[in-house]
């Protein structure tokens, strides 16, 4: 009887947290379907208006939302390609092979991971500068493609889901280090893949300081720096702004759905011993 009980309190809880996770979701699209006013009347509204349409027309009046839309899809698809890629080869490198200092120049790789990434905007944009990348979308793609957190990330799941007795029966039949990475480690790796490709999609989609500070003309804002210019100085229109950011995390709702299942796998493996 107390296991029920338990049971049933356990998923009241899930019940709960669910609801409060995606309430502010729902919040926003209630707001972006209703007129402006209607954002600070007493009682709140909760439920949706028909004013969708009419507030999105607004929006595509202002920015060039699909522009933007795009431009944030190549920087966060090629950028997440590049994590995945530079990352699992430096992963594979410190986990499973020996060379001279590979603990320390890790360590060094943790430790960049302690430094906020704001004491570094003025020397990147000096680089960005003399390369003359301004305004074009590979001064946030690039840049983005090393990523610390990565690099551990794959380390550890390389180490704890590749067997060195794999490694070394490939050494045995001829694999070269880049044909074992790619013929046994990458295989073994998808639920990793999946989850550093997710958090770096979103990260890269949601940035915000960066692409700001070099991206300058319209035609190469990204969709949050063009939701920004959405809201004037004088007259702010909650509603048109709420209906750009509501069909501007939809792309994240639809990656994370697609790789549900790689990423829970990730996060639990080695949970449960069989």
């Amino acid at each position: 009887m107390t296991k029920k009980v338990n049971k049933f309190l356990l998923y009241v809880f899930l019940v709960i947290g669910a609801f409060l996770s995606f309430f502010p979701l729902y919040w926003m699209f209630v707001m972006a379907t209703n007129p402006n006013h209607v954002i600070n009347q007493i009682p709140p509204a909760i439920v949706p208006g028909d004013k969708l349409s009419e507030n999105f027309s607004n929006v595509l009046n202002h920015i060039d939302f699909f522009g933007a839309m795009l431009n944030s899809l190549i920087v966060s698809s090629v950028t997440t390609i590049g994590v995945l890629f530079i990352c699992s080869l430096a992963g594979f490198a410190f986990a499973k092979l020996h060379f001279k200092g590979r603990d320390k120049l890790f360590l060094v790789v943790l430790v960049t991971m302690m430094i906020p990434p704001q004491l570094g905007l003025i020397p990147q944009y000096f680089i960005i500068t003399k390369l003359g990348w301004l305004n074009d979308l590979k001064a946030v793609i690039i840049p983005g493609m090393i990523n610390a957190f990565g690099i551990f990330w794959m380390r550890q799941y390389i180490k704890e889901a590749v067997p060195d007795e794999l490694i070394e029966s490939a050494k045995i039949d001829g694999c070269g280090l880049f044909r074992t990475y790619w013929n046994i480690v990458v295989p073994s790796i998808l639920p990793a893949f999946a989850t550093l490709g997710i958090l770096t999609f979103m990260f890269m989609w949601n940035d915000f300081l960066w692409p700001l500070t070099v991206l300058k003309d319209e035609e190469v804002y990204t969709i949050q720096i063009a939701i920004r210019t959405l809201q004037d100085a004088y007259v702010k229109d909650y509603g048109m702004i709420l209906s750009g950011t509501f069909w501007s995390t939809l792309p994240l709702i639809v990656v994370f759905l697609v790789f549900n299942k790689l990423f829970i796998s990730s996060l639990t493996q080695g949970a449960v011993k069989q």
